[in-house]
Order: C-alpha cells, then sequence, then structure tokens
C-alpha cells in the first residue's frame, strides 16, 4: 500500500440520466453556467445527545437513605451558588457504587439536557488505569470535536472550553487518584463530575469536592436482594440461612446477587447449603472493613464451580483478554466456535452474574470478577491454551480491519497479512460505510489488541494491524492514536526485520504527525524513510518519502524549499509508472503554485493531475484536485467556471462523508464569493466552512476565525 494519504475507489461517472435513476444532494448539470451558483450544504448531524450512563439492574434495593445523601449535597452546591459540583463516592470493592451512581444521575437526567457522560477509569484493572488522554478523546468525540490534540494539556484545555456553556453530568468510575480525576474536570459551572472509587481521594478536597462514603447493605436491604435473586417462592421457609448467607456477604452486592445466582443455578440445594460453602475461614470476614475481597473471592469461587463447563471455559478466556468489553464475535474467536456458540454462553455469563450488559451485544466483567476469571484461567489452564485464546482474538481483529480497509480503500494496495489462527467468522459489516463505522467503534479494542501485541513480541501481527488501521486515521483523524500506533507498528516493523513494513510505517506515520502539526517530527520520519527506500532500491517508498518532505516544506511556509522535493517525487514516480503517485504530487505542486500567486500554473497542475486520477479510479482524490481547480480558476478571474467546479467537488465530498473536505471548499467557495463581491454569500459559506473546522480541525477553526 502507498501511504500517499489519500483513499480511492470508483470509476469514472458519465453525464447521463435515464430511466428511473435518481439524484440526491447538491447536483449542478449544465453546459453553461451564468451568475452566482449558490451550493447548499448542510454539515453533517451533530452526534446525538450523549446518554452514556450504565443501565441499573431490576434487583436495585434500597438505598433510599443515600440518594437522598447524593441529594444534599447537589442542593448544597445549588444554594451556595458556587463552582460545578464534584462528589466523590467511595467505599469497597463490590459495595455498589456503580449501580448507586448510576441511578441518582438517571434520576436528575433532566438537570443536564447536554448529555450525561460515563467513562471507566480502570483503577485496579490489572494493565493500570486508564489514561485520561484517551478518556478526553472520547468524551470530545462523542460531543461532536473529532480532532483531538496529542498531548494531555492541550486535551484538557479543548474539553474545558468545549464544555463551558454546557449542562452535563460526568460519571468517572473506577477512578485510581486524584491525579486521574483533574484533567477530566469541565470547563464551565454548570456541569455536575460524580466520581466513584475504592479509595478516598482526600486529594480532590483541593478542587472543592464533596465525598461521600458508601456503606454496606442493611440486613433487611441484603436479604431483600438476595431473595430478588434467588425467587421468593424458593427461600421464603428458609429465612434464618437467607440472613446467614447476607451476613457472610458482609453487605456486599456484588457478593449477595453472585450467592443468589450461585443458589438458582442449584434447585435443589437448601439455602444452609450455601452458607456452610461460605463459612470456612471465617476470619476473612474483618478484613472487609478494609477492602472486602476476600468474600467477594469466595462468592466468586462458588459461582465459578457451578458454571457448565464451557461457560467456565469461556469465563477464562475472556478473563485474559485486555479489552474493556467483549461482543459476541469477540467470544466466539477467543474459545473458536460459532456466533450461536458464544451467544449462549453469554447468557449463562449474564444470568449468573459473573458479565453484566452494558448495551446491546455487548457485557463486560466488574473489575474484580476479571480478575477472578484471569486468575482461574492462569490456574487452570496451559500455557499454550492462554496463548491460543489470545492469538485468535489477535487475528480476529486483524482480518476484520483488513477487510475494513479493502472496503474504504480499495484503489491502495495491502501489505501482507499472516494469521497463526484464521478465523472464519462473518465480518460485522456490509459497505464501505459500515465498515468505518466499526474501525470507529473498536479503536479502543483495536489499540489494546496492538499493545497485546507488542507486549508479546507478536511483531508481524503489530505492524500489519497499524496498516490495516489506516483508513481509521486517515478518514477519522484521531491524531493520538494515530501516532502511538505508528510508533509501535515501526518498532515492530524493524524487530520483525520487514524493511517494507518499516518504510510503509515511517511513510503513513510522518502523515499523522504532518496533520497534526508535528512537522519536524514528520520530517524526521520522511528522511528515515526516504534514506530505507533509496538502501532498498524502492522507487515508489522513495518518491512517497519526496512527497512528503515536499508536503512538509509547503505546511511550514516554505515554497521554494517544496518544489524540488515535489518535481524529485514526480520524476521518480514517472520513471517507476506509479500514475496515482504523479497526480498526487502534482495536486501538491498545484496547491504551492497558488501559494506563490501563480494560478495559471496551478490550473494546469490540477488539471493534469484529476484527468490522472479519475484514469486509475481514485474519485476522492480527484474531488480534491477538481475543488483545487476551481480555486486556481476562479483566482485567474474566472469566477463562474471556478465556482461551478468547486460546487462539483462539494457535491462529492457530501456523498462521500469526507466532512474536513467538505470544509475545505466551503472556505474556497467563500473565498471566490468574497473576491466577486458577493459578501453574504462568502459569510455564509465560511460560516458553514467554520461549522465543520470545529469538529475535524481545531487548528483550521482558528485559521479561519483570524481571517
Amino acid at each position: 500500500m502507498s501511504a500517499a494519504g489519500q483513499d480511492g475507489g470508483g470509476s469514472r461517472s458519465r453525464n447521463s440520466i435515464s430511466g428511473s435513476a435518481q439524484l440526491n444532494g447538491p447536483t449542478v448539470q449544465a453546459r453553461d453556467i451564468h451568475g452566482g451558483v449558490r451550493i447548499e450544504s448542510a454539515p453533517p448531524p451533530p452526534p446525538p445527545t450523549p446518554r452514556q450512563l450504565l443501565p441499573v439492574s431490576a434487583h436495585f434495593t434500597d438505598r433510599q437513605d443515600e440518594l437522598a445523601a447524593l441529594d444534599r449535597l447537589l442542593a448544597r452546591h445549588a444554594d451556595a451558588g458556587s463552582t460545578q459540583p464534584l462528589i466523590v463516592v467511595n467505599g469497597p470493592a463490590g459495595i455498589g457504587k456503580t449501580t448507586l451512581v448510576s441511578r441518582w444521575l438517571r434520576r436528575h437526567q433532566s438537570d443536564f439536557p447536554d448529555g450525561q457522560l460515563y467513562a471507566d477509569l480502570r483503577g485496579h484493572a490489572a494493565d493500570g488505569p486508564a489514561d485520561p488522554g484517551d478518556v478526553l478523546g472520547r468524551f470530545l468525540r462523542s460531543l461532536g470535536t473529532w480532532a483531538v490534540p496529542v498531548e494531555l494539556a492541550e486535551a484538557a484545555s479543548l474539553w474545558r472550553s468545549v464544555t463551558t456553556d454546557l449542562r452535563i453530568s460526568v460519571m468517572l468510575d473506577n477512578a485510581f487518584s486524584a491525579a486521574q480525576i483533574r484533567p477530566l474536570l469541565p470547563g464551565g459551572p454548570g456541569g455536575l463530575v460524580v466520581v466513584t472509587s475504592r479509595h478516598r481521594l482526600t486529594g480532590l478536597r483541593l478542587d472543592g469536592a464533596e465525598f461521600h462514603r458508601l456503606r454496606a447493605l442493611g440486613p433487611d436491604a441484603g436479604m431483600e436482594l438476595f431473595i430478588r435473586g434467588a425467587g421468593e417462592n424458593r427461600v421464603s421457609d428458609q429465612l434464618p440461612a437467607v440472613r446467614q448467607v447476607v451476613d457472610l456477604c458482609a453487605g456486599l452486592p456484588l457478593a449477595v446477587c453472585l450467592a443468589s445466582a450461585r443458589l438458582a443455578a442449584r434447585p435443589r440445594q437448601p439455602v444452609a447449603a450455601l452458607a456452610d460453602a461460605l463459612t470456612p475461614d471465617a476470619g476473612r470476614l474483618a478484613a472487609l472493613e478494609v477492602e472486602g475481597e476476600a468474600t467477594v473471592r469466595k462468592a466468586l469461587d462458588a459461582s465459578y464451580a457451578v458454571l457448565g463447563p464451557e461457560a467456565a471455559r469461556t469465563y477464562r478466556a475472556l478473563g485474559l483478554l485486555p479489552l474493556p468489553d467483549f461482543d459476541v464475535r469477540t467470544v466466539a474467536a477467543a474459545c473458536a466456535e460459532s456466533l450461536e456458540w458464544a451467544e449462549r454462553r453469554m447468557d449463562e455469563l449474564v444470568e449468573a452474574n459473573v458479565l453484566e450488559e452494558i448495551g446491546p451485544d455487548t457485557v463486560r466483567f466488574h473489575d474484580l470478577v476479571r480478575v477472578h476469571a484471569h486468575d482461574r484461567a492462569t490456574a487452570t489452564d496451559t500455557d499454550a491454551d492462554r496463548e491460543r485464546v489470545l492469538r485468535r482474538v489477535a487475528d480476529w481483529y486483524l482480518k476484520t480491519a483488513t477487510e475494513a480497509q479493502r472496503r474504504i480503500t480499495p484503489a491502495q494496495s495491502t501489505l501482507t497479512r499472516d494469521y497463526a489462527h484464521p478465523s472464519r467468522l462473518p465480518v460485522p459489516f456490509t459497505d464501505e460505510a459500515g465498515a468505518l463505522r466499526w474501525l470507529d467503534d473498536r479503536r479502543a479494542h483495536l489499540m489494546a489488541v496492538l499493545r497485546l501485541a507488542a507486549e508479546r513480541d507478536w511483531h508481524a501481527t503489530a505492524w500489519q494491524l497499524v496498516d490495516a488501521m489506516w483508513p481509521l486515521f486517515l478518514r477519522l483523524r484521531h491524531y493520538d492514536l494515530w501516532i502511538e500506533a505508528h510508533r509501535i507498528g515501526l518498532e515492530a516493523a524493524r524487530r520483525d526485520g520487514h524493511r517494507e513494513a518499516e518504510r510503509q510505517m515511517l511513510n503513513s506515520g510522518a502523515i499523522g504527525l504532518s496533520a497534526a502539526r508535528r512537522l519536524d517530527d514528520a520530517a524526521e520520519w520522511y528522511t528515515a524513510s526516504l534514506r530505507a527506500a533509496r538502501e532498498a532500491g524502492d522507487a515508489r517508498d522513495e518518491g512517497q518519502a519526496l512527497l512528503g518532505l515536499g508536503g512538509c516544506h509547503y505546511e511550514a511556509g516554505h515554497y521554494a524549499e517544496a518544489v524540488p522535493y515535489l518535481d524529485r517525487a514526480v520524476a521518480t514516480w514517472e520513471e517507476c509508472g506509479y500514475r496515482r503517485g504523479v497526480a498526487l504530487a502534482r495536486v501538491l505542486l498545484g496547491e504551492v503554485a497558488l501559494a506563490r500567486r501563480d494560478p495559471e500554473r496551478a490550473v494546469d497542475c490540477f488539471a493534469r493531475a484529476r484527468t490522472e486520477l479519475l484514469a486509475v479510479s481514485d474519485p476522492h482524490d480527484a474531488a480534491r484536485a477538481l475543488a483545487f481547480l476551481g480555486r486556481a480558476r476562479a483566482r485567474t478571474g474566472d469566477h463562474e467556471t471556478g465556482a461551478a467546479q468547486l460546487a462539483e467537488a462539494l457535491a462529492v465530498f457530501t456523498a462521500s462523508g469526507a466532512v474536513h473536505w467538505q470544509a475545505r471548499t466551503l472556505e474556497m467557495l467563500g473565498d471566490t464569493a468574497r473576491e466577486r463581491g458577493e459578501d453574504t454569500a462568502a459569510e455564509d459559506f465560511h460560516r458553514r466552512a467554520l461549522a465543520l473546522y470545529e469538529t475535524t480541525s481545531p487548528a483550521d477553526a482558528r485559521r479561519l476565525r483570524g481571517s
């Protein structure tokens, strides 16, 4: 694959309409155009108002005093008219912090019309707490801001700016430290932040936090919760034994739910037998005052013991995976079984209360249950068995991402793929839009698998996965993930001894660095790529590196230095017959000519580039060339032709969902209208461009606001 920075596919369209053909969206068809051309292209719809809180179990019991206490804390802030409320709910593991806060925030949904955000900060996960930068990226994207700065301080600043006037609630679950929380605090006074943690997080007092320590369920509430789970008819005549079990669970809702599930799975077992199973080593109950893990471990052991063999195997397999949650395909891949088999196992584990549903076809572990599942896998399965589980899941994600890449960028070649355990599972999409949506929805999982591959020295899997994720980075511009992934991929390619993959990682990684305005880093990567390409005698990669270096000089405003690199790229690619590369270099030469106030030369570059890109079936880049061609023609004084060509390009970008290029084209239409003295139209075009830049390129938004 050549990472020239663009996606492609499709074929040349003919200017004919017949039969039952229908046209949708902006369309211009004319031999001659007179007067101004005005294309109304609405920006893509904003994302839905985020309502991310976890669902609350139907077995939620009591806690009325706790809910009222949280209401009082919130009211106290409202009466004082202070800054946004920050409430920390702490308590031992399994005490029910997440469920309580989810229930309370759902009761206050109408108070937060701009959304309710949720993040699991994974404070006690085996692989360490969640990175605040990753959480900020998810939050910003959920509010419609797609271009997230790489640096944490910049991302936090953008987060505060975006939320200044919003009335939102933010639930930060399973926090590890005060330092993890501070970058995630919104900017305005109209929000609410609720943190849950096993730690007290007293350091947040400096940030004005209020604290509520969640206590264990009382005996009566624990009894009610157990009876709901086990069934009233089953235990109504065994209440003394029920009370004993609840006492042994120390009022931890997690332990109570797991114990009742164990009893429900054994219809003929008396409650007293369950109490006997939990009683050994009664001294462990004292530990509950500190953490509570001992009794929870007993409850988990008891619940695991009654799982069927296949459900137990699934439980152990999922405990090995470094993923935040699981869908049915992940379960099927991990166990090398069918989707139907995986659905049945998921249902069993949800029913047994060792997995919790968090959305359609999506489940996750409670932190302590994940630890228990991992421990059971370590104790039960061989090293080879555990390795196979992890490799199967890694291969599934690699296969699916590769298929997404082929659907989204069919004009670009793909490097080789190596699978230790090829999967026969069907991919979860059928078209380009679905493929891109899958990549975006699963980006956190893809990155987790990538990190796993790097940690286990699966070098080929690591760089191949980065290569497969290229459309995600190119189309949606997640700069932070783009750069991290390519650093991992570059190291993996080098350790794998795969020189072509090394050059690919350098080139596509440099594109991300350049797009993130880290031009010095990008130039360093392109220089390394150029050196490697010449050592290998690879003319296509040499041309790519030359194009990238020329682009870095252009972005830095060094136009005279850019041209020699671009001319050498053209010559190199012409010699090896890479027509698409030649066309892309001519597009950039045209941009340089426009910047140097030479529109006639720019027209020639863009026209030749567009013709070649259409010939090699790259409609996206052909539309880019057309947009620039229209702008160049307008700069020569031919405003009517220029506006028509810009309108035609805008229609292509609108149809394909290329939001960034819609914004670029609208900006050029605005500039053209202003040059014609059409100030009202110019302001409208620029307003629409700015709205799109806000979600794709904050730097361009700042530039346009200042122009």
